[in-house]
């Protein structure tokens, strides 16, 4: 397989320093298109935003990555092909604040809810401007993996109405208790769809945790009949890209192709 493949998705770098005016940063934004993107001018799609850039198809990637380039070819060859994922590059050594949406005693500078502002008012908009993307919140989906996911999981249930689908990998849950609450609290704004997923390998602590955010939403599906919740698992699975990236395929299909 090349990237001059029949089916390999169409990746376009947005921007190398896209302007985060909300932190006074710039980062690398990326696209990946369906192939045959062009060939269909009226057609629109589903997205899907993804955090840590760098981990999802840069070959280079210091930890390896999810290989989304290459699930997207696969599945694109089985007739699987209609979506437009948007990665976002993480800020480095900034990154844990960046993602973090509570204040801690160790993380006191949590910027998350700055982060997702930025998504809400300046990336969203230009990517629905320069792209054919389907406004319904029940194709708009966000997802990560660790800090990625804890983000992802928070922007979900903060911007409900905006997020149907959640992509949700090893969440960084141990970082505060609040996320718990809000799990409690959330009413879904409509449809949505959450794929879980944790490793029995990945700390101590860390798929109990997720064990114990399964429970709490998995609990609302009773009232809410479009609430669907799917929990997945590894018992030999790690904190690492390598398993995200086993997963990344079927939680696509399950999050928007069932």
């Amino acid at each position: 397989m090349t990237k001059t493949d029949k089916y390999y998705p169409i990746i376009e770098i947005i921007e190398e320093d896209y302007e985060i005016p909300q932190l006074g940063r710039k980062r690398r934004i990326s696209a990946l298109l369906p192939y045959d993107y062009h060939e269909h001018p009226k057609k629109k799609y589903p997205i899907l935003y993804l955090h840590d850039g760098q981990n999802l198809f840069d070959e280079y990637a210091p930890f390896g990555n999810w290989g989304v380039d290459k699930s997207l070819r696969f599945l694109a060859s089985h007739g699987i092909k209609d979506i437009i994922i948007v990665a976002i590059d993480h800020g480095g050594p900034l990154r844990i604040q960046e993602y973090l949406p509570f204040q801690n005693t160790k993380f006191r500078d949590s910027e998350g809810k700055l982060y997702l502002k930025f998504m809400m008012e300046t990336l969203k908009p230009e990517i629905e401007k320069r792209y054919r993307i389907c406004p319904e919140r029940e194709k708009t989906g966000i997802g990560g993996s660790s800090m990625g996911g804890l983000i992802s999981l928070y922007a979900g249930m903060a911007h409900k109405d905006v997020f149907g689908k959640m992509m949700i990998f090893s969440p960084s849950l141990w970082l505060s208790s609040e996320v718990y609450t809000m799990a409690r609290n959330f009413v879904p704004h409509g449809e949505t769809d959450i794929y879980l997923y944790a490793g029995g390998m990945e700390s101590e602590t860390h798929y109990d945790n997720v064990c114990k955010l399964e429970k709490i939403l998995t609990a609302k599906k009773g009232p809410f009949s479009k609430f669907h919740v799917q929990f997945a698992h590894n018992p030999k699975g790690t904190h690492s890209e390598f398993y995200w990236a086993q997963q990344f395929p079927i939680a696509l299909q399950w999050l928007y192709f069932i």
